[in-house]
């Protein structure tokens, strides 16, 4: 950029300097929360470090322009640069997944997922999904979320070993004849057989959704096999290994072009239908050239080495983990999770989130197979390596954190499952741990025009 550049990231500094100046508290908390994220390690598997040329993408002048429907096909004039936007998302989208058919609008993956759902299927069908408290989402059919709405949930789950029990979910889909199929998971650490599960779908006549939100950047670097073209459709959201915007993706593979119901459309066209006019407005473009700049990412040798990393540093923890003593369900991971069962501890997921959070160790409670605790406190934790992955640190400094969850847990004395007492001096000397490990790998730094004495986050 050039030093009187207004346009791209500009824009963005020239709103640091108006915020700080017009709105101090909340500009003041922007930088706590920015320092809170130095300073602490963030261990949260749905987290990641967001490129500054993304976040640059998110303050540009495409938020000014209102641009419903497609590129070429748009509601409003003055969208020439907004389709070349959209078209570029959209291109490095196939690219990056092989895909003959991407939508980039979604505002979610709980938008997408919800809009594959409309698009396929009609009220009364029956779908299957994992089970909440084997790993599944609450979009993947969830018989709360579902309870009087238009589709029927039913859930496979896990075997004794804490895989995907294929066989069970074989027999349920013979029995329940599901319309449906949803794969993926927001809480399973192993490996996806997705041609096993085109394979129920196809004996049972059902369409088959993969949902790769929490791997889709171990996907893209080959890290993890594809769905695209065993699935009928593939949705994700951008945020989480993609380190991109807030947002979503629907993809299809092979399958783009096959007829959709009895609508005369193919599945492609009645999800672009479904995504505009019907399910939601506008497209956020700020948001989709915020997915382009990301997807370009996906390319570089520097994202692959990171996802390389994410792996190997899941691995390291879990590895640290049981060698403290911890259950680790399926007994260890395929990819960034870790998921930890806390059962015979006695301490609830809830209090042990808690009490990591004091020491500045950033996790997240989580159901595990078997849970006996209510889903607001759990029996888990979820353990996530995007972060770390990208801030540098290796499978040392994984059996260095794994040794840090460990004291803040053993300096936990549960009262209930929502309270607890916290030994002070073993949280003040985990915290100076948590503290200096941050420094030593600190989130990544950018060359930035801001001037030094407007307190703005580096």
């Amino acid at each position: 950029m050039n030093g009187d550049d207004t346009s791209l990231g500009s824009s963005a500094l020239l709103g640091v300097d108006l915020l700080a100046g017009e709105d101090p508290e909340l500009h003041d908390a922007l930088h706590a929360e920015h320092r809170r994220q130095e300073t602490g390690l963030m261990l949260v598997a749905s987290s990641s470090i967001t490129d500054p040329s993304v976040l640059a993408c998110l303050a540009s002048s495409a938020m000014n322009v209102t641009a419903e429907g497609y590129p070429g096909a748009r509601y409003h004039a003055g969208c020439e640069q907004i389709d070349v936007i959209e078209r570029l998302a959209v291109d490095r989208a196939r690219k990056a997944f092989g895909a003959r058919y991407v939508n980039v609008q979604p505002h979610s993956a709980t938008t997408a997922n919800y809009a594959v759902l409309s698009s396929l299927l009609r009220p009364g069908d029956v779908i299957m999904g994992m089970r909440l408290d084997q790993g599944g989402h609450l979009t993947h059919g969830f018989s709360a979320a579902y309870s009087g709405s238009y589709f029927t949930a039913v859930g496979y789950g896990l075997d004794q070993t804490g895989r995907i029990d294929y066989a069970e979910a074989a027999a349920l889909a013979r029995l329940h004849l599901p319309k449906l199929i949803i794969c993926g998971a927001t809480s399973y650490p192993r490996q996806v057989d997705w041609r096993r599960f085109r394979e129920i779908a196809d004996e049972v006549g059902a369409l088959l959704m993969a949902d790769i939100s929490h791997i889709a950047g171990l996907v893209a670097a080959g890290l993890h096999p594809s769905p695209i073209d065993h699935a009928h459709v593939t949705t994700t959201c951008t945020h989480k290994q993609l380190a991109g915007p807030r947002g979503g993706l629907i993809m299809s593979g092979r399958d783009f072009e096959l007829p959709c119901l009895d609508t005369g459309r193919t599945i492609a066209r009645q999800l672009a239908r479904t995504v505009f006019p019907y399910f939601q407005g506008a497209p956020i473009m700020p948001v989709i050239a915020a997915k382009a700049r990301a997807l370009a990412l996906l390319g570089t040798d520097r994202y692959r080495a990171a996802m390389r990393q994410v792996v190997d540093d899941a691995a390291a923890l879990a590895a640290g983990l049981v060698s403290l003593g911890y259950e680790v369900v399926s007994g260890g991971t395929d990819n960034h999770i870790v998921l930890v069962d806390l059962s015979a501890t006695g301490i609830s997921g809830l209090v042990a989130e808690q009490a990591l959070e004091r020491t500045g160790i950033i996790v997240n409670k989580n159901r595990v197979p078997g849970d006996r605790r209510a889903a607001a406190t759990c029996s888990g934790i979820r353990i996530g390596t995007n972060s770390v992955a990208q801030r540098g640190l290796g499978a040392r400094e994984m059996r260095r954190c794994a040794e840090l969850i460990h004291r803040v847990l053993r300096a936990v004395r549960p009262v209930s499952d929502r309270e607890f007492d916290l030994d002070e001096f073993a949280a003040d000397a985990v915290r100076t741990e948590v503290r200096k490990l941050a420094i030593e790998f600190p989130l990544p730094r950018y060359t930035r025009r801001v001037p030094a004495d407007t307190g703005a986050p580096a």
